[in-house]
């Protein structure tokens, strides 16, 4: 009999703990469970037996696939998948998925809340701004990002979104009018929001040429990844540009230079936040467990990353 394992060292809530113990029991499977574990070696003792693995932000390397020999699948609940090796799975015929959409509203509400949270002053009695009537930019037009879309164009923000793999009839039917290169993007854009995976060609190219390029109050938003970000870029820009700030789920490396230095003109989430919702939690969760049981029945990976 195949097992599942939930490997998390931030756990699922349990209402979602239980629904994947049930998806996998009753499609035939054992169910095993990992939370809060504290070091490598507690997930290499758990792992050894599993056939399939579900994880939230745990870091999977080869490491941890050379002790699991009956490793069939892997699943990351949630959207981004860079923790973990897809280039060692690949090598030992492991299958990686993903599972999106799962998160994407709760991203998308931080993404917004902190959007209101900076423009009225972290509520802190003094007078701000609205966001009605603002321009943003979406970098990359997928779950997330569309659901920023929706949510911003009842606030009445006017969209642009740039995705080199999307026609313009698919970002209009978003919400968004396409633009066709990242400097366009930025350089109509008071508010862009980044929704890019960190892979090589993306890793710092949030950078100070491109930043430059937005018009007054200008505002980045990362509820993505903090690789994207070219730090000393962002810096140069704060430096430069008194109206810029920047408004981040991933705190960047130089947060407390960027904190003495710049006061007021930044927020950074305590940890990453985008996802943490009952509801994303739940979703992801499930949605991972049902993944693994259609793959293991039917060989289905509609949503295989590597």
């Amino acid at each position: 009999m195949k097992t599942i394992l939930v490997a998390t060292k931030k756990p699922f809530a349990p209402v979602a703990v239980e629904g994947i113990k049930k998806i996998a029991e009753e499609a035939g499977y054992n169910f095993k469970l990992l939370e809060k574990y504290e070091t490598e070696d507690e997930l290499k003792e758990a792992v050894k037996d599993a056939n399939a693995l579900i994880v939230r932000s745990d870091k999977i390397h080869a490491g941890i696939m050379e002790v699991a020999p009956n490793l069939e699948v892997i699943v990351r609940a949630g959207a981004g998948y860079d923790n973990i090796d897809l280039d060692a799975a690949r090598e030992r015929n492991i299958v990686v998925m993903n599972t999106p959409g799962q998160n994407a509203n709760a991203v998308a509400e931080l993404v917004i809340g902190m959007m209101i949270y900076y423009a009225r002053n972290f509520f802190n009695g003094k007078p701000g701004t609205e966001l009605m009537g603002k321009t943003l930019g979406l970098h990359a037009f997928g779950n997330v990002a569309r659901n920023v879309a929706r949510i911003a164009k009842g606030i009445g923000m006017k969209m642009y979104a740039y995705d080199p793999f999307l026609t313009d009839e698919q970002i209009k039917e978003g919400g968004a009018e396409p633009v066709h290169s990242v400097e366009e993007l930025y350089s109509k854009s008071q508010y862009v929001s980044l929704h890019i995976p960190a892979i090589k060609e993306t890793i710092k190219s949030i950078n100070y040429d491109l930043l430059k390029l937005m018009p007054e109050g200008a505002t980045l938003v990362n509820a993505a990844r903090k690789e994207v970000i070219d730090e000393d870029g962002i810096v140069k820009m704060f430096e430069e540009r008194p109206d810029f700030a920047y408004l981040s789920d991933i705190a960047p490396d130089n947060k407390d230079l960027i904190a003495e230095r710049f006061e007021g003109r930044y927020y950074f989430t305590p940890k990453k936040m985008g996802a943490q919702t009952a509801e994303a939690n739940i979703n992801a969760g499930l949605a991972a467990a049902r993944q693994i049981v259609e793959f293991f029945k039917t060989g289905e990976a509609k949503f295989k990353v590597n």
